[in-house]
């Protein structure tokens, strides 16, 4: 299978143009900035805010599949206008799509979230996200959707390197009790978007972890797997600080699950593995 990764120098982008290569996929990645130095992967430059870079992209890789997994959090016309621009040409060179998405489309109000919940953003971010999807889901009703939570790797995401951060002294902050979602690892969610890919499925997927933790708990988890002191992690809730988004957002992945070959460990599971 011949596939294109969009963001593929970012944290999931990476581990997903290994995987793929791994198992014997012809892999093209892009780039916004600079470009991955994965060995036996091609690159492309690729900004999703310059729309006339996507169309040449796609002619010159000649993707089976498109996933797209490109990250800037703050910027609408990458996270909205750009995945919309890249899913429709995708579509349009009969490329299938999967398109990364969020649990930040969520404000929390229900706590619980399955593949049938309709999104209710609170963030900008978040907003941005969902009105990706919804034109996705419109305009290319035969795309995946795969939605996720916190992405935890092995010491090298951004959430871990927070951690490492406040648990010997180089920053200070706190780590919320209320504040909950449901981590996956990199591997696992690489592995099950490569399996999505490669199927029929189609619509919206969730693939997060199985525990549901808060940021402080996920905080300590990583601390004692790393033999930091996690004393140093100072709890709080971010109820009483007025700091806007959502607080208790659990995806529920079960329906998906079932589908999948690749088990998404929950937290507890894969921060433990090797105590």
């Amino acid at each position: 299978m011949n596939i294109l990764i969009v963001g593929g120098s970012g944290f999931l982008g990476r581990e997903l143009a290994q995987q793929a290569l791994a198992t014997g996929h012809a892999v093209t990645a892009t780039f916004a900035t600079r470009a991955g130095n994965i060995p036996g992967i091609r690159w492309l430059p690729v900004d999703l805010r310059r729309s006339e870079e996507i169309t040449p992209a796609l002619r010159e890789s000649q993707p089976d599949v498109v996933i797209n997994a490109a990250y800037r959090k703050a910027d609408w016309a990458t996270t909205a206008d750009g995945a919309i621009r890249l899913a429709m040409a995708a579509a349009q060179h009969g490329s299938r799509l999967v398109h990364v998405s969020s649990d930040a489309i969520f404000s929390g109000a229900d706590v619980r979230y399955d593949e049938s919940a309709t999104p209710d953003p609170v963030t900008p971010y978040g907003a941005a996200k969902a009105a990706a999807e919804t034109a996705i889901r419109l305009f290319v009703p035969d795309a995946v959707i795969a939605r996720t939570s916190l992405i935890i790797g092995d010491g090298d995401s951004v959430h871990e390197a927070f951690i490492h951060e406040l648990a010997t002294g180089r920053r200070h902050g706190v780590l919320f009790t209320d504040d909950i979602r449901c981590p996956v690892h990199v591997t696992d969610l690489a592995r099950a978007i490569l399996e999505l890919a490669a199927g029929d499925h189609a619509g919206v997927c969730h693939l997060a972890g199985s525990d549901a933790v808060s940021r402080h708990e996920l905080g300590v988890l990583i601390a004692d797997r790393d033999a930091l002191d996690s004393s140093l992690l100072t709890a709080g809730c971010r109820a009483d600080t007025g700091s806007p988004g959502a607080l208790d957002v659990r995806l529920d992945s079960s329906r998906t699950q079932r589908t999948l070959r690749t088990t998404l460990r929950g937290a507890r599971n894969f921060l433990r593995c090797e105590l």
